[in-house]
């Protein structure tokens, strides 16, 4: 799954207000997309989130306590 997301931006500035109980189609759009698809897309979300890098993890925090 490659994706542009190294050279994708995201507008800030962009805010939509939609109430929760207007219908969408996005139900229906999503619906009509494979799984493949589905899950390709969400791969390119978690890249512009996140970054390319597979591989990064959280830091572990390692804390030694002594009993007294």
């Amino acid at each position: 799954m490659s994706t542009n997301a190294p050279h994708t931006r995201i507008d800030k500035t962009a805010v939509v207000i939609a109430s929760l109980e207007d219908d969408s189609d996005e139900l229906t759009y999503w619906l009509s997309k494979t799984p493949q698809q589905r899950l390709q897309a969400l791969e390119q979300m978690r890249q512009i989130i996140y970054g390319y890098d597979p591989s990064t993890r959280l830091q572990r925090v390692l804390t030694i306590t002594e009993r007294k």
